[in-house]
């Protein structure tokens, strides 16, 4: 490589770095807003039967998600998860 190509090469390795460190600050500014979304989930105070039926659905997704590119030793691990979850959604189906 000429001196040249190294510079430019230089430049964009430098340009990229700056933009990922840019993005890292956005987010740290945004996570650290009091309009931050995370902190309105956190505010939430859920149940343990709001936070199962919300883990239930979730796990249904990505059951169905890992059925379709057929990656059956991912759905193994989902569907013991979600028979833990089926069990503390039970204590209040009664």
């Amino acid at each position: 490589m000429t001196n040249e190509e190294v510079n430019k090469l230089a430049d964009k390795v430098v340009e990229r770095m700056m933009k990922i460190k840019s993005m890292e600050s956005w987010f740290d500014h945004i996570r650290h807003s009091e309009a931050s979304h995370v902190q309105d989930y956190r505010n939430l105070e859920m149940t343990e039967e709001e936070n199962a039926i919300g883990d239930i659905a979730k796990l249904m997704t990505l059951l169905n998600l890992f059925q379709e590119k057929e990656q059956y030793e991912k759905c193994a691990i989902v569907k013991r998860r979600i028979t833990v979850v089926n069990k503390i959604l039970k204590k209040y189906s009664k």
